[in-house]
């Protein structure tokens, strides 16, 4: 341990101890030359000749040196103490604030939060990524929160310890240490098998699962713990909003080529970010404007009435046109999408917030999803990652003349396909039959009841 008050390479002057691990010890320390607080590295010195840990700083420093990213610490330096030669440090940005592991045990962190910081970590891996590094330990203790001042709301997140990363072009394997920490191991590690980035991906995704759920996936002795994940999934709990559960459940794969990229990890976190900053704004007006809404679909009466042959055959003629599997005819309830006709599929009504005609609903015009396994809009949805296996969705709002979007006329498929700006108009063309037949049936509905009352009123 180093003394407080010692000056290391001539330089940096020690102030405290904030971490240690079995490989280094971690310090605040002061740059005397840029009078600035940084954080010092130092390695813990290892038996004389120890080729292995040698070839490990070496790696690490190789690492951060070519690494410029927002979410990963920046290196400043590397050195040696001249007043003892097996001493040698890394200098790096000194990050003030708590590690994820001890803001999480102070509660819960809100679900925005959480998908900021899993959206700052997955974009740092994926530029590592990018550049052929692997992390190997992704883990709340190296996920290091940034407060930059007391006003910033919004949690920026770090990556560090790059001291057991991999370069890829490496066998992958452990280099006679373990890489990673035992709760945090994606299966390919636990089992001393070459990894790649979707090992990382993994990893992530425990650590996004812990913050949510304030438990540990897989709990116990580094062994016991490192060897349950070879003999069961870990545990999505159902409580989880859907989007969640779907992401974590394909980054979770037991399969690591079924693991989406970091680089999609983070568009679809960055896709729940932004609607759920859409949420929050619209949270004053939206109860009005669905009401609205509602009001305009029960004015219609089309809600769980019988199948209807017109219907049944517009959506035959959008799955014959476009080649599709299913294409339906939806109306978009309070709290379930009901599906007026169902051609190529046996279901009646799914719940509204894994629907994708409920995001349709919410658009202007046509909302095409051309690969939705890579789109960050459906990435999480349920209906792509589980056993439906959505690959593909194009749907059209039914507008009413006085603007609400009752539900949509959507084609459906199970692979990825291209739409056209011609299919979208075709696909608008027959959205604008089933509006019309709509439109007669209520005015015919009204002419009837206003000759019912002029007699009446007679």
């Amino acid at each position: 341990m180093i003394e407080s008050g010692h000056l290391l390479g001539g330089r940096y002057r020690i102030e405290e101890l904030v971490g240690r691990g079995g490989q280094s010890s971690v310090y605040r320390a002061v740059d005397q030359l840029l009078e600035r607080d940084v954080a010092v590295k130092v390695f813990h010195e290892g038996r004389h000749g120890d080729a292995a840990q040698a070839r490990r700083q070496e790696s690490e420093v190789r690492i951060l040196a070519g690494m410029s990213h927002h979410a990963l610490v920046t290196l400043f330096d590397v050195g040696m103490d001249p007043t003892n030669a097996s001493v040698s440090y890394l200098v790096m940005e000194l990050v003030t604030g708590p590690d994820l592991r001890r803001r999480s045990a102070q509660s819960p962190l809100p679900l925005a939060h959480v998908a900021l910081i899993g959206h700052d970590i997955a974009d740092g891996l994926a530029y590592i990524h990018h550049h052929g590094i692997v992390h190997r330990d992704v883990k709340p203790a190296n996920i290091l929160l940034v407060d930059y001042n007391h006003q910033d709301q919004r949690p920026r997140a770090k990556l560090s310890d790059f001291g057991v990363a991999m370069i890829l072009g490496d066998d992958g394997r452990d280099d006679g240490i373990a890489s990673g920490t035992p709760q945090y191991l994606s299966p390919e590690q636990a089992a001393g098998e070459p990894v790649g980035p979707s090992s990382d991906v993994y990893s992530l995704g425990l650590v996004l699962l812990e913050v949510l759920t304030g438990e540990v996936a897989f709990p116990g002795a580094p062994i016991q713990s490192a060897v349950a994940r070879l003999l069961h999934p870990p545990h999505v709990p159902a409580s989880l909003a859907p989007r969640w559960a779907g992401l974590l459940t394909s980054m979770l794969s037991r399969e690591p080529a079924s693991r989406p990229s970091a680089l999609e990890v983070s568009l679809a976190l960055r896709q729940e970010i932004v609607q759920g900053a859409g949420r929050r704004r619209a949270a004053s007006f939206r109860s009005d404007s669905e009401e609205s809404r509602m009001q305009a679909v029960h004015r219609y009466r089309i809600l769980d009435t019988l199948p209807d042959g017109m219907f049944d055959r517009v959506a035959a003629i959008a799955a014959r046109v476009f080649s599709v599997p299913v294409a339906i005819v939806s109306i978009v309830d309070h709290d379930r999408i009901w599906f007026k006709t169902h051609h190529g599929t046996d279901v009646q009504q799914i719940g509204k917030d894994p629907g994708l005609c409920a995001s349709a609903i919410l658009q202007d015009g046509p909302w095409i999803i051309p690969d939705a396994t890579t789109d960050p809009r459906s990435l999480a949805n349920p209906l792509v990652a589980g056993e439906f296996g959505l690959q593909f969705y194009a749907g059209v709002p039914l507008r009413t003349p006085d603007g609400y979007n009752l539900g949509t006329l959507c084609v459906i498929d199970r692979e990825p396909r291209e739409f056209t700006e011609d299919d979208a108009r075709t696909l608008e063309d027959l959205a604008a039959i089933v509006m019309n037949d709509l439109e007669l049936r209520l005015q015919t509905r009204q002419s009837i009841a206003t000759r019912k009352r002029a007699p009446a009123m007679a």
